[in-house]
Formats: structure tokens, sequence, C-alpha cells
């Protein structure tokens, strides 16, 4: 796919986990949801960049047997867990084996009208991208409560804050995400562990790609049009964000100049919200 809106030169792709500000979570566990592609890859690059243990987890083998490629030679190391979010027993149990950094970045999209949309589908959704970060926490927490210290890192988006038509499971759960952060920001205050949300506009994921391919075969239309007049229309920034820039929110938020920061979000939508 061809974008007319390439990264600027001062966003250099793939160099962020190798280029970051100095932040050091060696000695620190991260746990990265959807961490095969997009901006679940460049969260897990980057935080084991700042030499931490990352528990990469996702479905796609491939995907994470390529991160792990990518991770070789960083301070930290990246370990692969193949894991469907769907088997809400089996995600809370990976969490519970000593996290303290918890990235909840997994997502699925699907567009159609409420009155077309497949109840099986909205409940995979949900479970997905609101239920299976709820059981991740309640693995996390009591090993976080125990050391006194802990981050919460919730990918959200946009519609977590703007409904948008068509997208109602996704849309509701990220509203449901954001909320949920705000709770365990409360809860984990007296135990040292901050909870925020960074909330991205349009990234260059696949993801965002498949909606780009599918939005431009429903109007007969190129893909670059449907980039610039629908997906971008409404930005200040005419350009898709880079998971590299994504993640390096995440680590600033891991990281000790934020730790007064929780319950917050963290908007990079390029000005869409600002409308």
């Amino acid at each position: 796919m061809t974008d007319p809106t390439p990264a600027p030169p001062d966003v250099p792709l793939n160099a962020f986990a190798a280029a970051g500000p100095c932040v050091d979570f060696s000695g620190r566990t991260a746990l990265v949801t959807g961490a095969a592609s997009g901006i679940g890859a460049a969260c897990a690059l980057r935080l084991a960049a700042a030499g931490a243990t990352v528990r990469a987890l996702d479905l796609d083998t491939v995907g994470l047997d390529a991160l792990g490629r990518r991770a070789t030679g960083l301070p930290g190391r990246v370990e692969a867990v193949v894991l469907d979010l769907g088997d809400l027993y089996a995600a809370e149990h990976a969490a519970a084996a000593g996290t303290d950094i918890l990235v909840n970045n997994a997502g699925i999209q699907y567009v159609r009208p409420l009155e077309d949309f497949p109840p099986d589908v909205f409940h995979r959704i949900i479970t997905v991208m609101l239920e299976a970060p709820f059981r991740l926490l309640r693995g996390a927490l009591p090993h976080m409560y125990d050391r006194g210290w802990g981050r919460i890192v919730n990918i959200s988006s946009v519609h977590g804050l703007r409904a948008f038509a068509c997208k109602s499971a996704y849309v509701a759960a990220k509203h449901g995400l954001e909320g949920l952060s705000k709770t365990a920001a409360l809860e984990g205050a007296p135990h040292g562990v901050t909870s925020n949300c960074v909330s991205p506009g349009y990234v260059r994921t696949p993801l965002v790609e498949k909606q780009l391919a599918d939005q431009a075969t429903a109007h007969s239309l190129p893909v670059e049009r449907v980039l610039t007049e629908a997906l971008l229309a409404g930005q200040a920034l005419k350009r898709l964000i880079e998971p590299e820039e994504v993640a390096e929110a995440v680590a600033y938020l891991c990281g000790p100049h934020a730790s007064f920061i929780t319950g917050s979000t963290l908007t990079m939508d390029g000005g869409w919200t600002a409308r």
C-alpha cells in the first residue's frame, strides 16, 4: 500500500527502540498483549531496549518469531507467549507470573451498522478488549502491590473518547477500558501502582491498513483517497502515527518522570479531538 503521507524526517521508523530517551527497566518484567505486530511489537522492543524482560503475548506465532529476531542485541529480552485472550483464565494466569509493567494493547476491529453487527463478533471484541484486560489486571496487581511498584498502560484510542458510526463494539470496549484504567488508578495509588491510557488516532498498523483496504473496496475508491478524505479528514496533522511514537509514550508513562501521572489519558490524535 502506498502511503501519500510518509513519516517526516524527525520520526525515524523502527529507531525508537534503540535510540529513545534513557529509561532503565532492568529487573522489571513487562507483559505486552497483541505484541506480534504494530503498537504491541513497538512497545515490546522499546521496553526491552530499556532493559526489561518482556513477555510478548499474541496468537500470531510467525509475528512473535519475527519480534524475537528484532529484539536480538537489546539490553533486555523478549519472551514469546502464545495465548488467545479469549481464554480468560489463561490470560489471568499469564499475568500472575510476576508482572511489573502491564501493557494492554490487543485489539480487534469490525465495522458494521448496529442492526447488522453480529452478536458473536460483538461478544468476542468485548471479551478480548475489555474483559481480558480486567482479568490481566486481576492477575498482575497482587505482585505489583507486594513490590510497592507497578505500571499499567492501556492502549485505548480516540474512539475511547469519541464515538464513531459502525464501530459499536470497538467504541464500547475502548470506553470501558478508559473507565477500567481510572478505577485501577484509584485502587493502585496507595500501593505505588499507576494506571493510564494512551489514546492514539490512526496508527500505521495491520489493523488500520486492513480497515483502509476494506473501505476502499466498499466505496470503490483508491486507498490513498480513503486515507486522506476519510481517516485523516478530521486530523490537523495529515499523517498516520507511527507505532514507535506510541511506544515512546508508553515508556514515558512507565518511567520515573511520570510517577505522579495516574488516572489520565495521553491523547495522540494529531489534533482530531481538538475540534
